[in-house]
């Protein structure tokens, strides 16, 4: 993660928005925002691809928007997907996000502000201890939990590591946020698991179909 101190991340839930919402939606259906957060290495970008390519595979028009920290570093990572009859734009407002997923708690709280009032939010327990806080120039929250709790009316915790322990390590843990997700979009499982097929290398497949899989259980 980045070196900003974790009692910061109040503050800059409440920064500038990363971009503005121009439409509210159109006749015959609504505009629906996601907002994926995590950190480099997390696989944030494949989650935002698998997502757009279910969306697509439904018929809807998709624009997606990836901002990168130092993900090379374990910087943070957030990806806004927004698909309906027709998206002008990717970019979301603050309380735009009809869905906010996280696959690390410091990082929901980061983009908390993104989240409409309503909204869900489908978080990871997985905590990311920064390397301000292991070189002892910050101090990690210990209330941390209870703040996402006031910041969000509708939370889902999800123990996604362990899941993703079951079918293939750390690297599926997207896959199992995503899963836990799926039930409250739109889509069906029959297109969500086409979109995985379509963007996974064969090698990876079965993995990440069993990650997404245990996820949809989690919350479905």
């Amino acid at each position: 993660m980045t070196s900003t101190p974790p009692d910061d991340l109040l503050r800059l839930a409440n920064r500038p928005a990363i971009g503005r919402l121009p439409e509210a939606g159109s006749a015959g259906g609504r505009v629906k925002s996601v907002l994926l957060a995590g950190v480099g290495g997390q696989g944030i970008l494949l989650a935002s691809n698998i997502l757009a390519r279910a969306a697509l595979l439904s018929g809807r028009d998709v624009k997606t928007n990836e901002v990168h920290g130092m993900a090379q570093r374990g910087g943070s990572v957030v990806a806004e997907i927004r698909f309906g009859p027709k998206v002008h734009s990717p970019l979301i407002a603050p309380g735009g996000a009809d869905v906010l997923a996280a696959l690390e708690e410091t990082e929901a709280l980061r983009y908390a502000s993104y989240l409409a009032p309503g909204g869900l939010a489908v978080v990871s327990t997985l905590r990311l201890i920064p390397t301000s806080v292991s070189s002892g120039l910050a101090k990690y929250p210990p209330d941390l939990e209870e703040k996402l709790r006031q910041s969000f009316r509708r939370l889902k915790f999800v123990d996604a590591a362990a899941a993703a322990e079951r079918t293939g390590g750390s690297k599926t843990l997207n896959l199992v946020i995503l899963g836990a997700v799926s039930p409250g979009l739109d889509f069906e499982e029959a297109v969500w698991l086409e979109a995985i097929e379509l963007c996974v290398k064969p090698k990876f497949l079965d993995p990440n179909l069993k990650a997404f899989g245990l996820g949809r259980r989690l919350t479905d």
